[in-house]
């Protein structure tokens, strides 16, 4: 009997160590199941391991909160968007003025709508496909993402408001396109298209935008708006329009309507309808012919980037040497409508003959200040130091060839092994190309300055992508 005893009491350790499992084989702890360990994996049997994704957790801190935004917002992908506004500007001639930075700050805020609402649509799917993206893992709800969405879209439409009626014709139509894209046309054939199309309307709003302000101003400057002798005093033949702080977009040459836009616009669309179509396989991968046909698209439009190129800004008309004439002949060989027949002297610049103080014979006036005439005196020039019209092929080349290395090899790698992973790599790839395509566009339309504000937004863009996916 002692010896029965003493056997049950050492076997009563092991009992208790094996006997407390619930009926859910967690174990128990004080009469309740305890939580399974966190293995750091996720999907169905816990096999897919999962780096940096986030549990939801409702105690999270104020960074985390924003880290989600971010990622809601996918924030890295932002840096794509100023150059559709610049490039537009500079398809039309004129410099970025106050209309851009209007259709800038509302192409921002369309977007990052965009991004909301397509998160918000797609919330069911992502829970299954990928359920670390923020509104599946529970740190930011369903209605606030919505909200967010409906709150950048009015912010978006307000300030392309403030740019003028067509431009708010032309924001309207692109906010159209996003919310039909997110909540029914992503998952149909017409998806890519309808992305494409928004992303054109973007550049076209940028050049709507700027022509539109810098028509405004230049009424407003001709005309008067107020009482006193400039409402009232008519201009002089041949005088340049006056200047004001209203007139904030320069002109390069002869205003110019925004469908001069819709080239690069076109140009810009095809990149993205590409984009879009590789980002349909990015979940499960698998298309090997996507990428190589998106790759052939991305050689042919650097192509016509570089085939198309113009070494005059668009709309400024080529300046003919005049043909040499009597002295005090107001005749000019150009005049457009009778060769033959005396033109009206210009009453802008003195006549041949006028007593002008301090005229040197060595040094005339220059008639056009933004662009001297051939032959004209220019104190400090030196005709052999590169000039910004001679360093626009160069950048073009450039920007073009940016293009092709930020597109390129992601696609490439993408037909080789269509596994998800790669597949992303090609999409982020493909956002990240739309930068030095905008500043090759600008600088083919004879920006370059814009051009290279654009291509300052590369190493912020990729600095960024790597905290945050753009995909």
């Amino acid at each position: 009997m002692r010896r029965l005893l003493l056997s049950a009491l050492g076997a009563l350790p092991a009992a208790l160590r094996a006997a407390p499992a619930g009926l859910n084989g967690r174990a128990v702890r004080g009469g309740r199941p305890a939580a399974a360990p966190d293995d750091g994996l996720s999907g169905t049997g816990g096999t897919a391991p999962v780096p940096d994704r986030h549990r939801p957790s409702p105690g999270r801190g104020r960074g985390d909160t924003v880290r989600a935004w971010t990622e809601l917002f996918r924030v890295s992908a932002l840096f794509s968007v100023p150059g559709d506004a610049l490039a537009g500007a500079a398809a039309v001639g004129r410099s970025p003025g106050r209309g851009t930075a209007l259709a800038i700050g509302a192409s921002l805020c369309l977007y990052e709508a965009g991004m909301a609402l397509n998160d918000w649509a797609d919330r069911e799917e992502d829970a299954v496909d990928r359920p670390h993206r923020p509104i599946p893992s529970g740190r930011i709800s369903p209605s606030a993402a919505l909200g967010a969405a409906g709150a950048l879209t009015a912010a978006g439409l307000a300030l392309a408001a403030r740019a003028g009626r067509p431009a708010l014709a032309v924001a309207t139509g692109l906010a159209a396109t996003v919310w039909a894209y997110d909540l029914h046309l992503k998952h149909t054939k017409a998806g890519p298209a309808a992305m494409a199309a928004a992303r054109s309307l973007d550049l076209l709003l940028g050049a709507t935008a700027t022509a539109t302000a810098m028509s405004t101003a230049t009424a407003t400057s001709y005309a008067g708006t107020g009482p006193g002798p400039r409402a009232t005093r008519p201009m002089r033949l041949g005088a340049v329009p006056p200047t004001g702080p209203d007139n904030v977009a320069r002109a390069a040459g002869p205003a110019r309507s925004p469908l001069a836009a819709l080239p690069a616009a076109l140009v810009l669309g095809a990149h993205t309808y590409g984009v879009t179509a590789v980002s349909r396989h990015e979940a499960q991968g698998g298309s090997t012919a996507v990428p190589l046909a998106v790759l052939a698209t991305t050689t042919a439009l650097a192509a016509a980037v570089l085939a198309t190129h113009q070494r005059q800004r668009p709309g400024e008309p080529a300046r003919p040497r005049p043909a040499a004439t009597a002295p005090g002949s107001s005749y000019r060989p150009d005049h457009p409508h009778h060769p033959a027949a005396p033109a009206m002297p210009d009453l802008g610049a003195p006549l041949p003959g006028t007593y002008r103080p301090h005229h040197h014979p060595t040094a005339p006036s220059m008639l056009d200040l933004g662009a001297p005439q051939p032959g004209t005196y220019r104190p400090g020039h030196h005709p052999h130091r590169p000039t910004a019209p001679a360093l626009t092929p160069l950048l073009l080349a450039a920007f073009t060839g940016a293009y092709l290395r930020t597109a390129g090899p992601p696609l490439l790698h993408a037909a080789l092994n269509p596994s998800p992973p790669l597949t992303q790599r090609a999409v982020g790839g493909g956002i990240r190309a739309m930068i030095p395509l905008q500043a090759a566009l600008a600088a083919r339309a004879g920006a370059p300055g814009s051009g290279l504000a654009v291509m300052a937004l590369v190493p912020l863009a990729r600095s960024l992508a790597r905290k945050v996916s753009p995909t």
